[in-house]
């Protein structure tokens, strides 16, 4: 049985104020961030993970180097393209009132209704089924690579690739990927697959390592 374990980054200054981010647009990690993963780290501090791997998108990749260093046995890292944001387009620096003002529909699809979702009404955005095909196959890449029995690896990435991505692991209908809510900063969800295809949920959105309340800057 391989354990995946899937941290969400570090909350971000564009979190903070309520920005879209998206796969080509970053920004720093809140000060505050850094004692977050801290706590995460310790939290994960003693299990032993056959190979890491983190999108590229600065914010996880900063996550995951952190996190490392926090491991009592450290893994080798890998940077994963499949593991990037969702394309937000024209969307990325936008404040979530700006985008919900100009495109509402679009807006509440994305939000609330992912199957109504047309990446074709703003320029440059990703389809949730691209996100979430490119997604499984970087998961299912890193099982066959590394997985086996009582292997643990961990992945890095971002809020809405990993609702909308995990969700497909686990066979969720599209319509129903956003019913449980978003994902915490710095959150940990497991899932188990015992041979790289089907995958069963341990626990989603665990954040009861940190000192945190949650809210909506900081879950998505």
């Amino acid at each position: 049985m391989t354990k995946l374990y899937f941290i969400r980054h570090g909350k971000t200054e564009w979190n903070n104020e309520g920005r879209f981010q998206g796969a080509n647009g970053d920004s720093p990690l809140l000060p505050e961030s850094y004692q977050q993963i801290e706590l995460l780290g310790k939290h994960l501090q003693d299990i032993k993970f056959a190979h890491a791997f983190a999108s590229p998108i600065k914010r996880a990749r900063t996550t995951a180097d952190e996190t490392i260093r926090y491991l009592k046995q450290r893994p080798e890292l890998t940077l994963q393209s499949g593991l990037v944001e969702f394309g937000m387009g024209v969307w990325e620096g936008k404040t979530f009132v700006d985008v919900q003002e100009n495109w509402p529909e679009m807006y509440d699809a994305y939000r609330h209704h992912p199957e109504r979702f047309d990446a074709s009404q703003v320029a440059g955005a990703e389809s949730f089924e691209h996100v979430q095909q490119r997604f499984r196959q970087a998961v299912v890449e890193a099982v066959a690579g590394y997985g086996g029995a009582d292997v643990n690896l961990v992945f890095f990435s971002h809020g809405m690739t990993l609702t909308a991505g995990m969700a497909y692991l686990l066979g969720t209908p599209l319509a129903e990927s956003r019913a449980r809510g978003g994902l915490g900063n710095t959150s940990t969800s497991i899932l188990e697959t015992h041979d790289g295809q089907t995958f069963v949920e341990i626990i989603r959105n665990d954040v009861s390592y940190l000192d945190i309340t949650s809210d909506s800057s900081n879950t998505i």
